[in-house]
């Protein structure tokens, strides 16, 4: 079979990412363009400043891809982006040159699902991943507990009824003025911090379900921090610590649990929150403990990235699965 060449797009927050993909598994590119420092004096991410951006710098992160890779944009085979879900301007921004270059070379257009691009990045780098499997997907706006029956079958078995792991941190980061993005400044925080100063509820943990929450463990912080405030002990290192590893157990044990109830030899990881190595020793030893096979991208594939939507869209090219020029974006829409 003939070589398949496939252009990623994404941008679905606050990352502009072009990368190509050779037959589904081959990283030719992965072009990222961080908007961190731009956001940061905000102490998160401005829709509107994101989207204007995107339109500066799509075309050059693209042009960069095609440079990496060694190629001329006439030898790509189809182009792929983030439709769902995300920023809507973002979203459109990414969409529309995507819609342009495919309608201009006369290429097919393969739109992709931002969490399933992120599952799929697990695929980039682990060709021996077998089924079934339990997948844990963690970012900045999901979080999702999956059975997976094959890499393009999926169950949603769980998800969070308020905010996302991602979400938490970010909140929690700001409120304790650690900085932006709130993950990885809870995750230095809380390498300084001490263990075991502090308490904070494992919400949801003793359901028999596979739900998650979020939101009361991020009020029961705020309301500590601000109970401790007269206190010349208050260190926020410490709350960070005790944050996270509340936040990490809950995630571990529902994730763990779940394997056992079906079967499965196999777990993988997902999203940005999957970078987070206290969450990977967690599920790791757990995982170890049941001969379990723990599975998770390399740190640059955990974040937001293009090469993992047009992995994913390999699939669909195979499939002949392409999407029309009048295709639109979707801000929440998203089936798993």
């Amino acid at each position: 079979m003939q070589d398949v060449y496939i252009l990623g797009v994404e941008t679905s927050c606050d990352e502009t990412a072009a990368a190509i993909v050779r037959n589904g598994r081959e990283v030719l590119s992965n072009v990222v363009n961080s908007q961190v420092a731009i956001h940061k004096q905000f102490g998160g991410v401005v829709p509107e400043v994101a989207s204007r951006k995107h339109i500066e710098n799509i075309a050059l992160v693209a042009d960069h891809a095609f440079q990496q890779a060694g190629l001329h944009f006439a030898q790509v085979d189809a182009v792929a982006v983030t439709n769902m879900p995300g920023l809507i301007g973002a979203l459109l921004v990414g969409l529309s040159f995507a819609k342009a270059f495919a309608y201009g070379l006369n290429l097919p257009l393969i739109t992709v699902n931002h969490l399933h691009g992120h599952i799929y990045a697990n695929f980039l780098e682990h060709a021996e991943i077998r089924f079934p499997a339990i997948c844990l997907v963690v970012s900045g706006g999901h979080t999702s507990l999956l059975f997976m029956k094959s890499a393009d079958e999926y169950d949603l078995i769980g998800s969070t009824r308020d905010d996302a792991a991602g979400e938490a941190f970010d909140k929690i980061a700001r409120f304790l003025g650690l900085g932006f993005p709130g993950g990885p400044a809870i995750e230095l925080a809380a390498r300084r911090g001490k263990e075991g100063l502090y308490h904070l509820p494992r919400v949801f943990l003793n359901r028999d379900d596979y739900e998650f929450s979020f939101s009361g463990l991020k009020t029961a912080t705020m309301n500590l921090w601000k109970k401790l405030e007269r206190r010349p002990e208050r260190n926020a290192d410490d709350l960070a610590r005790e944050f996270q590893t509340a936040l990490v157990e809950v995630l571990v044990e529902k994730t763990i649990r779940a394997a056992i109830e079906y079967g499965v030899e196999t777990v993988l990881l997902a999203g940005g929150v999957a970078a987070n190595q206290a969450l990977r020793e967690k599920m790791g030893e757990q995982a170890n403990k049941l001969h379990l096979q723990l599975y998770y991208p390399s740190l640059p594939l955990c974040t937001d990235n293009a090469a993992m939507i047009a992995g994913k869209a390999y699939y669909n090219y195979l499939k002949a699965d392409f999407a029309p020029l009048n295709t639109n974006a979707h801000p929440s829409l998203f089936s798993l």
